[in-house]
């Protein structure tokens, strides 16, 4: 759920900052744990569309019991693993063909993409 857990960043070594002084403490937040009903439509729902917005998402998580901040992130975080998987089958593909991806590939010198393309195993 949402429950926050003990404070995060209040260790007493190290200087007491002004960003410290009376502030109340920063509370990490508890994993979401979905059950498996509600993953199971989730699925479903990522399956016809990877982007869920408006009232779309607002029902969705009022059927399943969730918050929209939980179906929004969940939809974020699963696309994430789409297009890693994505990558692995293409650089699979490409390694079963005997063609090498050159690590240059892209030309506009995007850091994302290059951090997309160091994550992929053989």
């Amino acid at each position: 759920g949402l429950e926050l857990s003990h404070c995060v960043g209040t260790n007493s070594l190290g200087p007491a900052g002004p960003w410290r002084s009376g502030a109340p403490c920063k509370m990490k937040r508890v994993r979401t744990v979905f059950k498996p009903e509600q993953l199971e439509r989730l699925e479903q729902e990522f399956l016809k569309q990877q982007y869920m917005v408006g009232t779309e998402r607002v029902d969705l998580a009022a059927t399943l019991h969730l918050t929209e901040t939980q179906v929004k992130v969940w939809f974020q975080n699963r696309r994430i693993k789409w297009r890693k998987q994505s990558m692995e089958q293409k650089a699979a593909k490409l390694s079963q063909f005997g063609v090498i991806q050159p690590a240059s590939a892209d030309s506009s010198g995007s850091k994302d993409h290059e951090e997309d393309t160091v994550d992929v195993e053989p």
